[in-house]
């Protein structure tokens, strides 16, 4: 009978012990602990990528947390996951926060630095970060999946980050600045009017906002990279088949140090559709480009007005007063041929009656 009893007692321990590690296991998965990114992580779903929940990887000195619904901050603990949607921010001259979204992918921040996260749920793959104050270090692997993090303020947003990369965001009097820098890896920028399809290594924008967003600054800091610069609505006419389309212009612009993009929008009294002007800078602050239009209406659209147009209108004057001047040319020297052969045969025929 006792050992009937021990086999027994055996076993329910041995049914508890099970029951406890699988506890665990899933206490461990709900809280968030990332499976290890193999070198292939394009071939891995993109969930897999992060943990549910943002990690305090480390922190030296004083860091705190700004929970969904809460109104105080809280001190944060190192070790410790917390909800998305959370804010966080480090106090202190010596203080630094790092917090890990994911086995290789973490935003680091000193004194006087936060930034928020996007509450979204569990199932969704992706994660954003919110730019707040200071300067945000941004760590990804280089072979992360296009899509899957993005960084967003009030006048952009980054996306397609791969790499390295550091935000320098601040708030002023009537908006905000950022400073947006690609360390190593590539990144994109998007935002209303303009699109920066890559940046690389080494270049460096600058972002100013209004604070009504009616207003846009692009100064180029660092490197030399292309931005396209909305032009508004155009209408094009295949003449092969007579076809016409509404189609989307856009301007490649090559932003280089101290070159820079104005884009001034302006509410009409009525309808909702802005009105947008758009104008390019170069080094000595001299206008380049500048095109105004119509949201959602090619009719009303000047077309380039800028330099470089009336450097090709001229350029296009100058060719047709030189091709009319040679086709003047060219018909005084043929009458002058003619006048020529008239007197020659004149000549001749005087000769012949002689």
């Amino acid at each position: 009978m006792k050992s009937s009893m021990r086999v027994l007692v055996g076993v329910l321990c041995g049914v508890c012990c099970l029951a406890a590690a699988a506890d665990e296991e899933e206490v461990s998965e709900a809280e968030g602990v990332a499976e290890e990114i193999p070198e292939a992580a394009t071939n891995k779903p993109a969930e897999k990528l992060f943990h549910i929940l943002p990690l305090c990887r480390r922190l030296e000195g004083s860091g705190e947390v700004l929970k969904p619904g809460a109104t105080a901050w809280e001190q944060m603990e190192e070790g410790r996951f917390y909800p998305l949607g959370s804010s966080f921010r480090a106090i202190g001259l010596e203080s630094r926060l790092v917090v890990q979204f994911g086995r290789e992918c973490e935003a680091s921040i000193g004194s006087q630095s936060s930034f928020g996260t996007l509450a979204q749920g569990l199932g969704v793959p992706g994660r954003c970060l919110v730019l707040e104050s200071g300067t945000v270090d941004l760590k990804l692997p280089r072979n992360l999946p296009e899509g899957v993090f993005t960084v967003s303020a009030p006048g952009f947003k980054a996306y397609n980050l791969a790499g390295e990369s550091r935000f320098v965001y601040s708030a002023t009097g009537d908006g905000d600045v950022a400073n947006v820098r690609c360390i190593t890896g590539t990144l994109a920028i998007e935002g209303r009017h303009f699109k920066v399809p890559a940046m690389r290594a080494a270049n460096e924008i600058r972002i100013r906002t209004s604070q009504d967003v009616l207003f846009t600054a692009l100064t180029g800091m660092s490197g030399d990279f292309i931005v396209n610069l909305d032009q508004g609505m155009v209408q094009t006419k295949d003449y092969e088949t007579g076809e016409t389309k509404i189609v989307d212009q856009m301007l490649p612009w090559k932003l280089s140090p101290r070159t820079a993009v104005r884009i001034h929008r302006a509410k009409p009294s009525i309808g909702e559709r802005l009105s947008v002007s758009v104008m390019t800078f170069d080094v000595g602050g001299g206008l380049v480009n500048r095109c105004t239009f119509t949201e959602g209406r090619h009719e009303i659209n000047t077309g380039e007005q800028g330099e470089a147009a009336l450097q090709e209108k001229e350029e296009s004057a100058k060719r047709a007063a030189q091709e009319a001047e040679g086709a003047v040319a060219t018909e005084a020297e043929e009458a002058t041929e003619e006048e020529a052969g008239e007197e020659t045969s004149d000549s001749d025929s005087s000769s012949s009656e002689e």
